[in-house]
This record gives structure tokens, C-alpha cells and sequence, in this order.
């Protein structure tokens, strides 16, 4: 977590700490760090120190560290940390349709995928009320994949602004994946780069945009939850990349 500290100017300084570890990742640790206990006591050096580094790996999977969210009623914040793999103009879910959700227009969405050693708590991509969510069981195909979209395991969301505005996000289960957690509920009011869920280990969220807004990101940028501004409401200038 990150402490403020008065600088010699007189505004507050970040001070850079190790990121906590999020409950939902604390009882994978400690059945891993209890089974590495088990191989050294054994003095089964081969397997000890093998299970050593998973248990650091599932300590760093589950770090929940804190993020600073640009604040503005027009702000579309990425709601996942990963890898922009694909920014498409497709129809829209049947579950986030229709009145009250995104209409039947075709919409941009924007996908992110998470490896298994990106941050992987995910967060609300506005402010608003959770108006939907939609969980769908399914397979659990390489979530950098296309047709992950419809054919995973994945949960959806629908959050409307105060304005009006609605956006949707889909959480999808990957290769690895195979639970997604939610935090929050139908109903609930949120704040843009609250913490809603996370998936474990390893996936994809997409994000649909709605009518005249492009994405401010592009192919192969890589996003920080809750910081990176995804689109800007109403700017409908795509923006371009170049990878160097």
C-alpha cells in the first residue's frame, strides 16, 4: 500500500510499499506454504524448494495493491491489468441487450488479457449502480482467444452512470481460470476503480463501449486497473499505436 509523506515543497509524496495480499488468496498461500513446511521437514529438499516458489507466486497473484483513479464524469478506466489483445466492433451479448442495457446496436468492445502474472483483481470501469449481472457457465478455451467471448465460462456486468450512460464488462474464465468471484451485487452503487470481483488464475475481461465513444487505447498497449483511461465518453477519435 502506498503512505503519503510531506515533501519539501509541501505536497504529499508516495512512498512505495510491498501490495497486500487479498483474503481471497490467503488460504492458497497458506495450503502452500504449509505443504512446503511438510517437504522440508522431510528433507525432501527436490520438492521443497519447487513449492517455495509457488507459494511466492500465489502470494504475488493475489497482491491487491492500491491504484489511483483519474477522476472525471467522462472517464472510461480499464477495469483489468493485462494486455489490449483486440478492439472490435461486434454485437452485443444478449445478456447486456435490450431495454435497460445496451440496446441492439452493434458496440466497440475492447479485451484485456490477463496472464497469470498480471494483477488480477478487477474494478469498475465508471461510477454508478450495478444494474445487472449475469454469470454463464461454459469452457474454459485459451481466453486470448476470439470466440473466449461467447464460448467460456464468464459473468457479466452492467453499470449505470448517474448521466444515464451504461457500461458493460464481461469477466471470462481462461485456460487456467476456474472461479470467478464477484464483490459486489445487483443494486449496489460503486465508485469508478472500486474493486467488483476477481477471476483466478489467468483470463480475460472484456469492456463494450457504448454509441459515438472510441477506445483512447491501442492494440497491444498493456492497462493498469483502475488508472488507465479506456475511452472518454462522447470522443469518438480512435487512437492509434505503434509498437516499439
Amino acid at each position: 500500500m502506498a503512505s503519503l509523506e510531506k515533501s519539501t515543497a509541501g505536497a504529499p509524496a508516495v512512498k512505495w510499499r510491498f501490495p497486500p495480499v487479498h483474503p481471497e488468496g490467503r488460504k492458497f498461500a497458506l495450503i502452500a506454504a504449509a505443504i512446503t513446511v511438510f517437504f522440508a521437514l522431510m528433507s525432501w529438499e527436490t520438492l521443497a524448494w519447487p513449492m517455495a516458489g509457488i507459494t511466492l507466486w500465489v502470494l504475488a497473484f493475489f497482491r491487491d495493491p492500491v491504484r489511483t483513479t483519474p477522476q472525471g464524469d467522462n472517464y472510461v478506466v480499464a477495469p483489468a491489468d493485462g494486455l489490449i489483445t483486440l478492439i472490435q466492433t461486434v454485437p452485443v451479448p444478449r445478456e447486456l441487450g435490450g431495454e435497460g442495457g445496451l440496446g441492439e446496436d452493434p458496440v466497440v468492445r475492447v479485451s484485456i488479457f490477463m496472464s497469470v502474472f498480471d494483477v488480477h483483481i478487477n474494478r469498475a470501469p465508471i461510477a454508478g449502480t450495478i444494474s445487472r449481472i449475469v454469470y454463464i457457465s461454459g469452457k474454459f478455451l485459451n481466453a486470448d482467444l476470439d470466440k473466449a467471448s461467447e464460448d467460456n465460462e464468464r459473468q457479466h456486468f452492467l453499470v449505470q452512470g448517474a448521466s444515464g450512460v451504461r457500461i458493460g464488462f464481461t469477466q471470462i474464465a481462461g485456460l487456467v481460470a476456474r472461479r470467478i468471484v464477484p464483490f459486489v451485487k445487483t443494486g449496489d452503487v460503486v465508485g469508478a476503480g472500486q474493486r467488483v470481483g476477481l477471476i483466478r488464475f489467468g483470463s480475460r475481461v472484456d469492456v463494450y463501449l457504448p454509441a459515438g465513444t472510441a477506445p483512447r487505447v491501442a492494440l497491444g498497449q498493456r492497462s493498469v486497473a483502475g488508472e488507465t483511461v479506456l475511452a472518454i465518453l462522447g470522443n469518438s477519435d480512435p487512437l492509434s499505436g505503434a509498437a516499439q
